[in-house]
């Protein structure tokens, strides 16, 4: 039977949500599927016929340490989406060069506390994130230049761990606290489900873990082609086409749809509201071992 491995870390030893309804999906392939922590010292990578990163959580505070795991894992067997895409999705930077020719959410990179605060001015309320983040954590909504938390403080803020910075800075899309965002599965180029999301009153971060909540839809067409062109062209950033990407997006003021991130690494399926989500990722898993290693007609660049 094929072997894959999914990579998880110690604070999720099952997975993501759901988790289970994805292992016994890929059963149905003919396809032996176990969780195994990314950092589990005793892991035989090369052992697996597939790695798929899915529930690899605390990457945020260890990115460095994630990409070269990563690119030894490349090293050794097929890698879901692999370590150039990670190198360059963990970053938010990314978002400020995906702005010509598709339609994102202004994004400015700063990395000092000038810098965040002529974003502050340009943007008049805006939002600021540590460059590298997830699940919200750090996440500060600011509506003026000379806000303290724009100095030191900003780094010792209880939802940072030191040193946090750089950070990107975007505007305060008011609709994100009445319509939230919304969520698009991209598997093997094609969007195949969508997610609503609703923050919690007064909040504008739409994870549980801050009272957010989340129900299936039916994919909307203009989310659909928006997700669509997302990954296209995050693929022509990073030189080949990506197995699966969730994008993230909401309304901007007149209405206009626009990617506010792109999650190309380890991109929750929302199995607890999307359970056909397991069946469409473990079709994409099965097609890319029949598939077998490609040849990329561009060379990737360095990580």
């Amino acid at each position: 039977m094929t072997s894959v491995l999914l990579a998880t870390c110690r604070g999720w030893p099952d997975g993501e949500p759901g988790g289970e309804l994805l292992v016994a999906a890929l059963a149905e392939r003919g396809i032996d599927a176990r969780w195994v922590s990314w950092d589990d010292p005793t892991q035989d990578w090369a052992g697996a016929d597939l790695v798929a990163v899915r529930s690899t959580w605390d990457y945020m505070v260890r990115h460095e340490e994630f990409v070269a795991w990563s690119r030894r894992v490349a090293d050794r067997t097929r890698l879901l989406n692999g370590p150039v895409v990670f190198a360059w999705n963990v970053d938010k930077a990314y978002l400020a060069g995906l702005e010509a020719g598709l339609a994102v959410v202004p994004t400015r990179t700063a990395a000092t506390v000038e810098e965040l605060a002529a974003g502050v001015r340009e943007f008049g309320v805006a939002v600021v994130k540590p460059r590298v983040g997830a699940a919200g954590v750090g996440v500060l909504v600011v509506d003026h230049p000379e806000d303290p938390r724009l100095g030191t403080e900003v780094k010792d803020h209880p939802e940072l761990p030191p040193g946090r910075g750089p950070w990107v800075v975007q505007p305060l899309v008011p609709s994100v606290r009445t319509a939230g965002e919304t969520s698009v599965f991209v598997l093997g180029g094609r969007a195949v489900s969508q997610v609503d999301k609703l923050p919690a009153g007064g909040e504008i971060r739409v994870h549980e873990h801050f009272g957010g909540s989340s129900r299936a839809v039916p994919l909307r067409s203009d989310a659909a082609e928006l997700a669509e062109a997302g990954i296209a062209a995050a693929a022509r950033a990073v030189g080949f086409a990506l197995d699966y990407g969730r994008v993230d997006m909401m309304r901007l003021p007149g209405g206009t749809l626009a990617v506010s991130e792109l999650e190309l690494t380890e991109p929750g399926l929302y199995l607890d509201v999307l359970p056909e989500n397991a069946g469409a990722f473990a079709d994409l898993v099965a097609a890319r071992l029949a598939r077998g290693p490609e040849t990329f007609a561009l060379s990737p660049p360095e990580c």
